[in-house]
Parts: structure tokens; C-alpha cells; sequence
């Protein structure tokens, strides 16, 4: 991840498998109009409910990997399942908020 600059200016990167989690941007957006949004819906391999834990951790980190190389300045992950099966990690991983 060398290389990616990050300043006030940088969107926030929001993810979820599907398009369920464009309620959540519509939010962020009425609460934060100034901010950029840089929305992720993985409708290729959603839902993700029915997948073993070990393959949606996989795919939700490959995504935020690309949100993090893209510059967003924080992360939200609008995926309960994707928020379960890797939210420690991405903690460790990333020093995006």
C-alpha cells in the first residue's frame, strides 16, 4: 500500500455484498454532504449469508484491500455477515478507521 496518499479530500469507502448498504451511503451523505463516497457492492458473489465464514473473509478483505489502495480516508462496512467473518482482522490490518 505504498504510494497512497490520503488527505481530507479522500472519500470514505463504504462496502457491502449487495446493495443493501446504500441506505447506509444515502445516510452518510444527508449527515456528511461535503463528503465523498466510494460505494462497493459485491452483487457478484452476494449474498454472502449462505457462504462458509472463511470464503466471505476472503472476499470482504480483497474489497477493503481495493478501498484502502483507492485511497478512502475510512471504511464502513455495511456487511453483518462480512463484519463477522473478518472485522478483527481488518483492524489489524489496516490503520484506516
Amino acid at each position: 500500500m505504498s504510494g497512497v496518499v490520503v488527505s481530507q479530500n479522500s472519500p470514505i469507502g463504504i462496502f457491502d455484498s449487495g446493495v443493501g448498504g446504500l441506505t447506509v451511503a444515502r445516510s452518510i451523505i444527508d449527515q456528511l454532504p461535503g463528503e465523498s463516497i466510494l460505494y462497493v457492492g459485491d452483487t457478484a458473489r452476494g449474498p454472502y449469508g449462505p457462504r462458509p465464514l472463511a470464503e466471505v473473509r476472503t472476499f470482504a478483505l480483497e474489497i477493503l484491500d481495493e478501498l484502502v489502495e483507492a485511497g478512502v480516508k475510512a471504511i464502513v462496512i455495511a456487511c453483518n455477515t462480512a463484519s463477522a467473518a473478518m472485522l478483527r482482522d481488518a483492524r489489524e490490518r489496516y490503520s484506516v478507521p
